[in-house]
């Protein structure tokens, strides 16, 4: 039913909206608004920032991983995301040729005690008599995860186990996505592999594409088994089998820790499809791989938890490891039944941390790294305070690790920023999910958390729903506010990360995200720029500052003395978050600090800002929102400098302070 509405009842309509968006805007400046900030440049009232402040928080979601940072480009590399019924679902392998000219199945013939299936291609055609094969061959062939990116003069490593009865020659290519161009080819000619053989071979491309195949062809009649068929490219991070371009991201962020693997990836829908450590080390070609039921793809623990510890120790950060309390989201293993799960996380810490002689150590040590890894922290599940069985199987975790590992700090997953920790924890875990309003006002969580007692790791936070589009400045801006309010109250937060951090741009199950790519672009999103604001904020010197009592509540600023690892000079930052509409005056003065100390030539201003809040960025426009940075020729003790709407700035002054003074 409709009406034609009376034209005051539109006035009023439009008059309430209008106050309504501007209250979900947080837009609370009046325009033309002056504000004040005092700092205190004093080091006696100063102190120090959490060297682990600020890092990443890695999850199995969005194909981060999986068609991701791990750079294997193979999908359902062993055949076995299908299950172990026979015949398995082998997608995305499709056969390739007249399918009436060989038949493609699967058994459980494989030599690998963990991972049976196998693909089984009877070819029905040859080179000669009856049935002849097309001059090209028949065979089966694997786009990846939405494209191989094949780039010219790189060399691939293909990497399968074959069996035949018969002699075989196989062709291995690689082709653009319809199969008409090759990009790289070898021949694979043997007359004795009547047994499980690994095959090697490296294919140097004379051509690029971002949407290649592997393929796999014959012309000679018979029956060839085929299982873990790898390709990875050469050229990963130190050999480590991590994308370059996707690592890169990471490391230019300085994450100081980096918390993995997930996240509700940690939990599963079901214990069954859970993260278990130990059947995602030893040989890649011996790992089952498992089913991730919360997001609902396969995963063939490629990136298992060695990969994770080598991915911390490759960017210099700490790890912490997020392990499974015998909880999902739908089952749970009750307390009395929990201690085969407790000593799987004490082999698994062995496996990080001990001697090369010892149990696990040893396997550690026999994948190539013989030194132990910097395993420090651990989180006792995730999200899982509020479940029937926590408290009981958190206490027989926290007891058995404590025993054996006093120096490994235990994080719980109960919040004790308002009410005090009914068990003993060396962190507790903070989440923080709402939209852009929420996210801001968040700055102020633990303004009043007591002092005493185990620090916050806010471990996952991001703004949420309609607010955060594909992200955009507004979530970042909003979560700009938060990281402020968490730096300002570091006394009682410890660490810090946003979730999801990857988002494969043909997988989005979940908005948003820090950075997205697809099989060869990459991009960061608003938020990812607006975390390059705080990287240097580890470790640094964290100084009071004061906004002006008349101040909107729509402002957020911090100041810390961080010395650059660049050139070695002391820089006296000052972040501001205008979440407002208006623009802001701001009269900043830095008090208690000699004038003559702050150099106006070598200071600048950074600025993260666009023509739209919800302004985002593209691998058409990759650029569109990113900080820009340019001298800031007012520095000085008195400066007077102005905000722009919607804005995150960034005011480093240099200054002439010595190592001594600014510690």
């Amino acid at each position: 039913m409709s009406s034609s509405p009376h034209p005051c009842g539109v006035l009023l309509f439009f008059l309430v909206v209008l106050c309504a968006s501007f209250n979900s805007s947080a837009t609370g400046i009046e325009a033309n608004q002056s504000a004040s900030l005092s700092v205190d440049g004093s080091q006696a009232s100063a102190r120090k920032i959490p060297e682990t402040m600020f890092g990443i928080s890695f999850e199995e979601i969005n194909h981060a991983g999986a068609g991701g940072l791990w750079a294997e480009l193979v999908s359902n590399r062993g055949f076995e995301a299908g299950g172990e019924s026979i015949p398995s679902n082998i997608y995305p392998w499709s056969i390739l040729g007249d399918e009436s000219l060989l038949i493609v199945s699967t058994d459980r013939s494989s030599c690998f005690e963990r991972n049976k299936v196998a693909l089984r291609m009877e070819v029905l055609c040859d080179n000669e008599g009856p049935i002849i094969c097309p001059a090209e061959g028949v065979g089966i062939y694997n786009p990846g995860y939405w494209g191989m990116n094949i780039e010219q003069q790189k060399t691939y490593r293909v990497l399968m186990y074959v069996r035949s009865s018969e002699s075989i020659n196989i062709t291995v290519s690689f082709t653009g996505s319809n199969g008409a161009r090759t990009l790289a080819t070898s021949n694979i000619v043997s007359s004795d592999v009547s047994n499980w053989t690994m095959i090697e071979v490296l294919l140097e491309a004379t051509g690029s594409d971002p949407n290649s195949r592997l393929q796999l062809m014959t012309t000679r009649k018979g029956v060839i088994w085929f299982d873990q068929v790898s390709a990875m490219p050469l050229d990963t991070f130190k050999g480590h089998g991590f994308r370059q371009d996707l690592f890169q991201m990471l490391a230019d962020l300085r994450p100081r820790f980096i918390r993995f693997p997930g996240g509700s990836y940690v939990e599963g829908e079901w214990l069954r499809n859970s993260f278990q450590w130990k059947v995602t080390v030893g040989p890649w070609e011996e790992r089952p791989g498992h089913f991730n039921d919360v997001w609902q793809y396969w995963t063939d623990d490629g990136l298992g938890l060695f990969e994770f510890l080598q991915l911390a120790e490759d960017l210099g950060s700490l790890p912490i490891w997020v392990f499974n309390t015998g909880i999902s989201l739908n089952d749970q293993i009750d307390t009395q039944r929990i201690l085969p799960f407790v000593q799987e996380i004490l082999d698994g810490i062995e496996f990080a941390r001990g001697d090369p002689n010892s149990t696990w150590g040893y396997v550690r040590a026999a994948m190539g790294h013989p030194e132990p890894f910097d395993l420090r922290h651990v989180a006792i599940g995730n999200q899982d305070c509020g479940k029937t069985n926590y408290h009981g199987n958190y206490l027989k975790f926290y007891s058995a690790i404590k025993n054996a590992y006093p120096d490994i700090n235990v994080i719980s997953n109960c919040d004790a920023s308002s009410t005090p920790l009914d068990h003993p924890a060396d962190f507790y875990d903070f989440h923080v999910y709402g939209d852009a309003n929420y996210v801001f006002a968040s700055a102020r969580n633990f303004d009043r958390t007591a002092r005493l007692g185990p620090k916050a790791f806010v471990s996952e936070y991001a703004v949420t729903g309609k607010d955060a589009g594909n992200g955009n400045l507004l979530a970042a801006l909003a979560q700009a506010g938060l990281l402020v309010g968490l730096e300002r109250n570091s006394d009682a937060v410890e660490m810090a990360s946003n979730a999801p951090l990857f988002v494969n741009a043909n997988d989005r199950r979940f908005n948003p995200d820090a950075i997205v790519f697809d099989s060869s672009k990459v991009y960061g999103t608003p938020s990812y720029w607006m975390q390059t604001f705080f990287k240097e904020s580890n470790g640094a010197m964290l100084l009071n500052s004061t906004l002006g009592a008349k101040t909107s509540a729509s402002l957020a600023a911090s100041a810390i003395l961080w010395k650059s690892s660049d050139d070695g000079r002391q820089y006296l930052r000052i972040k501001v978050v205008n979440f407002g509409s208006s623009t802001v005056n701001l009269k900043i003065t830095i008090d208690n600090l000699d004038s003559n100390l702050i150099q106006a030539i070598g200071s600048t201003q950074t600025i993260l800002k666009s023509s739209s809040l919800m302004d985002e960025n593209s691998f058409k426009e990759p650029h569109k929102v990113t900080p820009v940075q340019s001298p800031l020729k007012a520095a000085g003790k008195s400066m007077t400098v102005l905000l722009y709407p919607h804005t995150f700035t960034s005011f480093d002054l240099l200054t002439l302070l010595t190592m001594s003074q600014a510690i």
